[in-house]
């Protein structure tokens, strides 16, 4: 890893109490340049630059070894998990910097992911509040994991290089009576057994799709539940079904691809979808900017219980 190079607090060699953890190259490189990283020391941050194929859990183990009593993540959705999961496994605050791409969780959040400079302030002026993970197998993810057609085209180097994204968009549209289901095998919340899918989400805390003002951003994030939304095969057209769990198992014959916040993976089933209640202690200031989209919809329309 590379350290900024301000004066350090305290003994050589170890963190400040702010540490924040930046992959130089997320976003186009929002948050790798020499201003953010002024940002960070003139608010008493230390700034972990993670090199090309660090380990990034590794990195967030040795802050906090090192006596980090905040820590924080300027990159995807991804490594937002990656760190998050450190912070939670030792209950420490967690500051959650928009400098990926999407930045879903950020939004979710009520992030302002405009402005990634402001999101320092968490650091030290932040409200904090408890929200879910969830894991699959162990290993955490903070938005969903995708499956079937989804899961397939996460896979693929055109999706990486964001060249598919129409066609994410147009999934829907994608998944005819023609399209081939997945061996993915799964038990509806009536006890129904599904034998394949098309399409399968499984989200940290459900998602609230049949709102048109909130389109995909969660409600809360403090259900303690999964989200599970499926497409299946039905004459004529796919069907859709959704519904929350604490816990979901997923089989198949074969190992399972698996869009993970966004990344490709290859997970050996059985594949164990769990919550993790209130998990993760968040620090975020209130946005400055617009409204995002999940702030405006808890406005307009109070989260469902």
């Amino acid at each position: 890893m590379n350290r900024d190079d301000g004066e350090p607090r305290g003994s050589p060699g170890r963190p400040r109490a702010f540490v924040l953890i930046i992959n130089p190259v997320s976003g186009g490189g929002k948050a790798g340049g020499r201003e953010f990283v002024q940002l960070c020391r003139d608010r008493g941050i230390e700034s972990l630059l993670v090199r090309p194929g660090e380990d990034i859990a590794a990195v967030a183990r040795a802050a906090v070894d090192g006596g980090a009593e905040v820590i924080g993540m300027a990159g995807g959705d991804g490594s937002q998990a990656t760190v998050a999961a450190v912070a939670a496994e030792h209950d420490l605050p967690y500051v959650c910097i928009p400098a990926g791409t999407r930045n879903h969780f950020a939004a979710d959040l009520g992030v302002d992911r405009s402005d990634i400079a402001g999101a320092l302030d968490a650091f030290q002026k932040g409200t904090e509040r408890r929200v879910d993970l969830a894991r699959v197998n162990g290993r955490v993810f903070v938005n969903n994991a995708s499956m079937g057609l989804y899961g397939k085209l996460v896979q693929s180097q055109a999706y990486r290089d964001a060249k598919l994204r129409t066609a994410i968009e147009m999934l829907p549209e994608l998944i005819g009576p023609e399209t081939e289901p997945f061996d993915l095998r799964f038990t509806g919340p009536d006890g129904s057994s599904f034998p394949n899918a098309q399409l399968l989400l499984v989200s940290n805390d459900p998602y609230e799709i049949d709102r048109p003002a909130t389109p995909r951003t969660r409600g809360q994030m403090d259900g303690g539940l999964l989200g599970v939304v499926v497409v299946h095969k039905g004459p004529p057209l796919p069907r859709w079904k959704e519904w929350s769990t604490p816990t979901f198992r997923v089989d198949s014959g074969d190992p399972v691809e698996v869009g993970l916040d966004g990344e490709a993976v290859i997970m050996d089933p059985p594949l164990l979808f769990e919550s993790w209640p209130s998990a993760l202690r968040v620090r975020v200031v209130a946005s400055r900017g617009p409204q995002s989209a999940v702030m405006r919809a808890r406005r307009l329309h109070p989260p469902l219980r």
